[in-house]
């Protein structure tokens, strides 16, 4: 079974059914989609072996979806890239995964051909140039038989802690995903529609899978990007709509929906993660958009699929179950274990580890970060929380995040989250900084109401009226914007600094 089936089945069931729209405009039917991709896996297979790594690096735009499947059919393993990478980490992605071909958009291809070796540039393709369209009109090969376990899809990790790695998915890995999806979010039907506002890289690619596999709708924006104007008015022109959406790109549709009183007609999912969603701003978001929000949990390695909040567990929900990431997904096990790797009881505090067909087979060239990540059969996240005996997951934070003060652990989220409900603070983020009489103290970064900056002495009052003493920032630092990955994810190592002289605040 190889994930090109998904297609292939659905190409043959609904040959006229539109499957990939750019803005409103239909541009080809799922029969149409299965063609070209298999033409252009044949064009593959003259350039690259079964196995070989294929690159797309480039905004959303409809060839996304045909390439991707054209890999697959070809036996081949996809490598998205976010096209909002600078163009020398792309080139590290390249080094790393040596890709057979580079589909890249014109302005991508431009400036990563010179930072490449000159046989490496010549791989370039870029999409819809007449070198594409030729291997559109190449000769259809016979879809290669992939086994399960077969790699897929590299997934690199954004490189916020360092060189990215390659987590190596499977076929099984990302069919599991699919699969779960559909069974815990989702009942993706006939006229159901998935709005690709999020990089195809990521999050929104994954999701193509359960879609393609129902014969949906594949909607690229005309902006290859998100707009909460424009993803609006998509939401009214195509029927029944899904989405992947970041917080900051929810709370972004929040503000447009409220600008425009009232929410799109056609919106009938949201699923929301990749970062942390603060409570203040996620109860704000469910008056405004009612039962359509559903939260995730999970990483590359496990990709999209450790924990959740399905719509209805949102409805009526107190504030642990908003405040946490959810129960266990179909067909994963979460646990918490301890320094030495020991299962911990409910309640108590550790790193969350996971395992299931989900997890994926390891990293790519890097045995010794694969055996430390799987190690004991399990996927240690790096993340710390606590499971309720019910099995709900509470998310402290990274492990790599915690902060130690005079001895005592200080979770950056939980300041956060009560910096995040001061009528003026637009974000936040905690750091620990190394201090030479506590070992470490609570730094606050802060993104202020351009209307008005509240005073050091406010935050600290507010604080003080909400969480321990020990845990309450000892320094605020104002900025007009904080560091951002290229997926909108808040880069808290380029907020660490020295150390520094216990400041005197009692």
């Amino acid at each position: 079974m190889t994930l090109f089936n998904l297609l292939s089945q659905s190409a043959r069931r609904y040959p006229t059914r539109g499957a990939v729209y750019l803005g409103d405009e239909q541009r080809i039917t799922y029969g149409e989609l299965e063609a070209r991709a298999s033409h252009l896996a044949g064009a593959l297979r003259t350039r690259a072996a079964p196995g070989d790594r294929i690159m797309i690096a480039s905004k959303n735009c409809p060839e996304y979806v045909e390439i991707m499947f054209a890999t697959w059919a070809a036996g081949m393993v996809i490598v998205p890239v976010n096209a909002k990478l600078h163009e020398r980490e792309i080139a590290v992605v390249v080094d790393d995964a040596e890709p057979a071909v580079v589909f890249a958009s014109e302005s991508i291809a431009q400036v990563l051909a010179p930072l490449m070796h000159r046989a490496d540039a010549r791989r370039i393709v870029v999409i819809d140039s007449k070198e594409y369209c030729e291997m559109l009109e190449g000769r259809v090969a016979a879809v290669h038989a992939a086994a399960p376990d077969d790699l897929a899809w590299l997934f690199y990790t954004s490189g916020t802690t360092g060189r990215p790695k390659g987590a190596m998915l499977t076929h099984r890995n990302l069919l599991a995903m699919s699969i779960a999806h559909l069974a815990d979010f989702d009942n993706v039907g006939e006229s159901a529609s998935l709005l690709h506002a999020a990089p195809m890289s990521h999050g929104s690619g994954l999701y193509l899978l359960p879609y393609i596999a129902r014969a949906a709708r594949q909607i690229i924006p005309k902006s290859a990007g998100y707009d909460a104007s424009e993803f609006f008015d998509l939401c009214e022109l195509h029927p029944s709509v899904g989405a992947f959406l970041a917080p900051t790109m929810l709370q972004r549709l929040r503000v447009e929906v409220e600008r425009r009183g009232r929410t799109p007609a056609q919106l009938r999912l949201i699923v929301y993660g990749g970062g942390p969603m603060y409570l203040d701003e996620l109860k704000r978001s469910l008056q405004v958009f009612g039962p359509v929000l559903a939260h995730l949990y999970g990483q590359g390695e496990s990709p999209m699929t450790i924990t959740g909040l399905c719509r209805t567990d949102h409805v009526n929900a107190d504030e642990t179950v908003l405040g946490s990431v959810g129960w266990p997904r179909t067909g994963v096990e979460v646990a918490i274990f301890d320094g030495d790797d020991r299962p911990l009881p409910a309640g108590e505090v550790g790193e969350i580890v996971c395992r299931g067909d989900v997890v994926m087979r390891g990293y790519w060239k890097n045995p010794v970060a694969t055996e430390v990540t799987l190690r004991g059969g399990w996927l240690h996240t790096g993340d710390v929380g606590s499971l309720a005996p019910n099995g709900l997951l509470t998310l402290r934070d990274r492990s790599k995040d915690l902060i130690i003060s005079g001895g005592s652990n200080i979770y950056p989220r939980e300041v956060e989250e009560v910096l995040l409900a001061h009528p003026d603070v637009v974000e936040a983020a905690v750091v620990g900084r190394s201090d030479l009489e506590w070992g470490e103290i609570v730094v606050a970064f802060i993104v202020a109401n351009p209307a008005r900056q509240p005073t050091e002495a406010e935050l600290d009052a507010h604080c003080r009226a909400r969480i321990a003493r020990f845990k309450r920032p000892k320094i605020y630092v104002f900025r007009q914007e904080l560091p951002k990955s290229s997926y909108g994810k808040i880069l808290k190592r380029e907020l660490t600094g020295p150390p520094v002289a216990s400041p005197q605040k009692a």
